[in-house]
């Protein structure tokens, strides 16, 4: 009789990924993610020398707070006041994009308009080609 392996789960709360990583991953500057944390959005946790280390659920609220600015174009309070409410209700960082999803598309908030946002963000602060 074979015993059956435990398989033992990740722990999504240990910070061990590294600024560079995580910004490397989300296709975005540091300097994002340093804003972040400045707002008190993002709060990594830091290193004997003061490095930020991300954990893999950092890594979710971040793809969240990208999702939130940038296909439903929240500004920053509103990123603030949906993480609050996400927190209340104890939805896990693993399933907050498929949260918002649902409630965005309650709110009658298409993938159309999310586009739409998505363009107009991916243009803000570039000047207009002539």
């Amino acid at each position: 009789m074979q015993k059956k392996k435990k398989t033992e789960s990740i722990d999504t709360k240990l910070a061990i990924l590294p600024i560079g990583s995580v910004a490397q991953s989300l296709n975005i500057h540091q300097r994002t993610l340093r804003i972040y944390d400045k707002e008190g959005i993002l709060s990594p946790t830091r290193s004997d020398k003061n490095r930020r280390n991300y954990s893999i659920d950092d890594l979710e609220k971040a793809k969240l707070v990208l999702f939130l600015t940038r296909n439903l174009a929240l500004n920053l309070s509103g990123v603030k006041i949906i993480l609050a409410i996400l927190e209340e209700n104890k939805i896990e960082p693993k399933d907050y994009l498929k949260y918002i999803n649902k409630v965005a598309k309650l709110a009658k908030i298409s993938q159309a308009i999310q586009e739409n946002n998505l363009e107009k963000s991916s243009n803000r602060g570039r000047k207009a080609k002539k």
